[in-house]
């Protein structure tokens, strides 16, 4: 596949997107402060970062609201108390997961709404039902894009079927997801000539949502970046489920658009990120995470390892080879 671009290369079709709320919540159950999801918000806008998600769509039929932050379920009034009538370049995302939010009622129509885009996630075999709701938010006038998860551990013909699925759909842009952060940056390279296929024969944007189990998610994010790829998903110092995800001050210290500023980042991180830490939000890379990252494996079983404080790396390592 031809490299599209080069280092000093500015790419007008890039988009980043910061996920610090959404994927950074499963670090905390969303119990974000107001002060911290504001000064991310205005990071975000003086960075110059193109989208910020807020957080989940939720269904409260299926989740406890008491049991988890406001950014769990992203209310209307909520996500208003921060970004008002958004008067700025930044646009606001909610993900909506398949099974597991009211979407007919809870997304209400754009016109209506704070939010510009929905990320619809989904896995191979939820595609029927990903399918209506990409046009349940496209017919409320909302931008969507679909994350298919899990792709590591799915078949080509079926990821392929899946992506003309998607093609045929009002869906504007479809990401590579690698859920369990076991990917290599050539093996990205080879996902993303597949799905760049798709996208050049039914006019789709790509994007790209990773994680760190191998310290590889910035990696393969620019790997994504340099073959086509024009989403891109990064979050403060990193902050997501498990071992994280691809860090917005790297990938911003990259990019060499001039429209991105790194200084507001690293001042967020500084003034904000420990504050979360101290009040005990964990992620970031582990061996843990790092063997589920190998095996190709869901990092539940590294998370709950972590929580016990284990440090009984060989033994963890032959219980997760039980499982294979």
């Amino acid at each position: 596949m031809a490299q599209k671009g080069d280092l000093m290369t500015v790419r007008q079709d890039v988009r980043v997107l910061d996920a610090t709320l959404r994927d950074g919540g499963l670090a905390n159950n969303f119990y974000f402060s107001d002060e911290f999801v504001n000064a991310l918000y205005r990071a975000n806008v003086k960075a110059g970062v193109d989208y910020m998600e807020m957080g989940y769509k939720a269904s409260k039929e299926m989740f406890d609201v008491n049991k988890f932050g406001k950014w769990k379920f992203c209310n209307e009034d909520d996500i208003r108390a921060i970004v008002g009538d958004n008067n700025s370049d930044l646009k606001i995302a909610v993900m909506a997961d398949v099974g597991r939010c009211d979407y007919k009622n809870d997304i209400i129509c754009r016109s209506d709404s704070a939010v510009d885009m929905i990320r619809v996630a989904t896995y191979i075999h939820t595609m029927p039902t990903a399918i209506e709701m990409i046009e349940d938010a496209k017919n409320k006038g909302y931008e969507v894009t679909c994350n298919i998860m899990a792709i590591s551990n799915a078949k080509e013909s079926d990821i392929k079927q899946a992506l003309d699925m998607l093609g045929q759909s009002p869906v504007e842009g479809i990401y590579i997801v690698d859920s369990y952060g076991s990917l290599f940056p050539e093996q990205v390279r080879n996902i993303t000539e597949m799905y760049m296929e798709a996208a050049d024969k039914y006019g789709k944007l790509l994007g790209i949502h990773a994680h760190n189990n191998q310290q590889l998610a910035f990696a393969n994010t620019i790997e994504a970046l340099t073959h086509g790829v024009s989403y891109l998903d990064a979050t403060m110092s990193g902050m997501g489920r498990g071992a994280g995800n691809c860090p917005m001050e790297l990938l911003l210290g990259f990019l060499k658009n001039p429209k991105y500023n790194i200084y507001p980042v690293l001042q967020f991180i500084e003034e904000q990120i420990k504050k979360v830490k101290e009040e005990g939000a964990v992620w970031g890379f582990d061996i843990p995470y790092m063997l589920t990252g190998q095996l190709d494996q869901h990092p539940s079983a590294a998370i709950d390892c972590m929580k016990e404080g284990r440090t009984d790396y060989s033994s963890f390592y032959t219980e997760l080879l039980d499982r294979i």
